[in-house]
């Protein structure tokens, strides 16, 4: 059985050079990284490898630490590109579902810690609202600590762990971290509509976050027997359900199931989730597998991203060659509905957006489809990959074009007052003549 531990008993756990593997997102073990740093002047060069962070944890925002800490991030957030000119935190560049299996095989989790939920009667803790490389890190870290705590929900899938797989328990009592759930302009809404008319009937959808996302959900409503295998499970996926939208009838693969890799969202959505045998939580590593993703037919793929170049590149992660956010599952994801019969992916994107002028130092509208991607951009995905791109202009399908289509296809749903310079930059580049 697993010790009962403070998360000060905990931290004196830590050595140095040791690789600390910690829970994403709202998963983060809070108790557990708050006081990391009174450590510091015990340990030098430990890696702390986390994924979505929402804490701003001393450890790690403070520079007097550095020598004793890194961070190395599968997905930045506001906390990590914020802190970032410290000098201790770095990005992996990753595909979601490889994220955990290619960092461990190159540096081996010494502890691995987490947030879940309390355990059941069979001595069952569940890793609660993330799977994506969490199980994986129970099967091989040296320590395994969770923080349980009872406001995290109860979930089920392969995300099961048992006291004799644990080391050591940390009695927690804080909230669940939540978002706000984001409401759909005007903008959002035209694209939403627009990807609804391509999605039938029967289909699996693969949803992210945000406005767009939002506008998509709410724009299915009148949909019938739609599936859920996704990354992250949404609170426009649970309307879905609660609407009669969503049944999973039509599934191939784990039909009647809400297939996910981890749930970001409000208080509801939590409440919802807890005990709640309809919602699978996978491994990363099964769940954004190309190959998984493209069992289901007429499975759907709706991603984001930053800017897309005439020829079809999509940079979703970097605004040039500085790190944003991450490739994420926007990769698995794409490719994945095209590996499905009548699957379809789509790359959504409002046609301008505001920047400051870094001459004027006044903000300004630009394309955000370009010519040619910002320098030092990361090119998200290939755009051998590219299915569909939507603007509030309207969609486009680039699957099999040249670049000459693709260039006409892309302006024509550019913003309207940007399509003329477009155009004579692809002249320019002898894109189109």
């Amino acid at each position: 059985m697993p010790k009962y531990i403070t998360a000060e008993q905990a931290v004196q756990l830590v050595k140095s050079n040791d690789h600390i593997v910690v829970g994403m997102t709202a998963a983060e073990p809070q108790n557990f990284m708050r006081i990391l740093h009174t450590v510091a002047d015990k340990v030098k060069n430990v890696v702390v490898s986390n994924c979505l962070p929402i804490l701003e944890a001393e450890f790690f925002t403070n520079p007097i630490y550095k020598d004793s800490f890194k961070v190395a991030g599968w997905f930045y957030t506001a906390t990590l590109r914020k802190y970032h000119h410290n000098g201790n935190i770095s990005f992996i560049p990753n595909h979601l579902h490889l994220a955990g299996k290619k960092r461990f095989e190159h540096m081996k989790p010494n502890i691995f810690i987490t947030a879940g939920s309390m355990p059941d009667e069979n001595g069952y803790v569940s890793l609660s609202i993330q799977n994506v490389y969490e199980r994986d890190a129970v099967d091989i870290a040296d320590i395994v600590i969770v923080e349980i705590n009872p406001n995290f929900p109860r979930t089920f899938g392969d995300n099961q762990v048992h006291l004799d797989e644990i080391d050591y328990l940390i009695e927690a009592n804080y909230p669940v971290p939540s978002i706000v759930n984001a409401e759909p302009n005007e903008k959002d809404m035209k694209i939403g509509q627009e990807i609804a008319k391509h999605i039938p009937d029967g289909a699996t959808i693969q949803l992210g976050i945000g406005g767009i996302p939002n506008a998509v959900a709410a724009s299915l409503m009148d949909k019938k027997d739609l599936g859920i295998h996704t990354e992250m499970f949404t609170n426009g996926m649970m309307d879905l359900i609660k609407a009669g939208v969503v049944t999973g009838k039509k599934k191939n693969y784990m039909p009647g199931k809400h297939v996910c890799a981890f749930a970001f969202g409000s208080k509801e959505l939590y409440d919802y989730l807890d005990n709640n045998p309809d919602v699978y939580f996978m491994r990363g590593l099964q769940a954004n597998d190309p190959h998984i993703v493209g069992l289901n037919d007429n499975q759907i793929s709706i991603n984001t991203t930053i800017e897309v170049d005439l020829t079809g590149q999509v940079a979703s992660e970097s605004i040039g060659h500085v790190q944003f956010s991450g490739t994420g599952g926007q990769a698995d994801t794409a490719i994945g509905a095209q590996n499905a019969k009548n699957g379809k992916s789509f790359i959504t994107l409002y046609s301008t957006a505001m920047v400051k002028n870094k001459q004027t130092g006044e903000r300004e509208e630009v394309s955000k489809i370009v010519s040619t991607l910002k320098p030092g951009a990361a090119v998200t995905l290939s755009r051998n990959d590219v299915d569909y791109v939507v603007t509030e202009y309207g969609c486009v399908s680039l699957k099999g074009t040249t670049i000459e289509e693709r260039v006409k296809l892309l302006i024509s749903i550019a913003h309207p007052k940007f399509r003329e310079q477009l155009l004579e930059e692809a002249k320019a580049l002898e894109w189109i003549f």
